[in-house]
């Protein structure tokens, strides 16, 4: 499979509230929890207004001309929040993508403009069982804290 990965498009900034309910980890034997989850306040904090604030910013996995993955960073009060400089990170991808290599790309590219942006640094919560945690381990990110089910972890970019 080839994905192409470029800057999200304003226009494409609605598809994050899908991305962001395909970015909730759920363990093996879980019922997914209702679509609606999106909708409440602790995360809203995602999506709310994206491209709005200084910082958000989002690029996009496509494959066959469609947008199938994205990552998103804004400084925000979220589960991976250090202090008000540093953006988290959110990524996901449809299921039938994932493994390919898309995440991987589109995580190096965040990264890349977050640093040319000017931004030292960038994190992220992600829980303990979630089998992306190799991926931001490769990618550089450091656990800087935890708690019962989950880390926050920080990469220099």
């Amino acid at each position: 499979m080839t994905y192409t990965v470029r800057p999200m498009n304003t226009e494409e900034y609605h598809l994050l509230d899908d991305f962001l309910y395909e970015a909730i980890f759920v363990p093996e034997g879980v019922s997914p929890p209702p679509r609606d989850i999106t909708s409440r306040p602790e995360l809203k904090v995602y999506t709310d207004g994206f491209g709005s604030r200084k910082g958000d910013t989002a690029v996009a996995a496509e494959y066959g001309g469609m947008v199938v993955g994205a990552a998103w960073a804004r400084i925000m009060d979220d589960y991976g929040h250090i202090d008000d400089y540093t953006p988290s990170l959110a990524i996901s991808l449809y299921k039938e993508h994932r493994g390919h290599g898309a995440g991987t790309a589109m995580m190096q590219a965040l990264l890349g403009i977050l640093k040319s942006a000017g931004y030292s640094s960038v994190s992220l919560a992600v829980q303990k069982a979630n089998y992306a945690l190799r991926m931001y381990r490769k990618a550089g990110f450091k656990v800087i804290g935890e708690n019962d089910e989950e880390y926050i972890m920080v990469c220099d970019v």
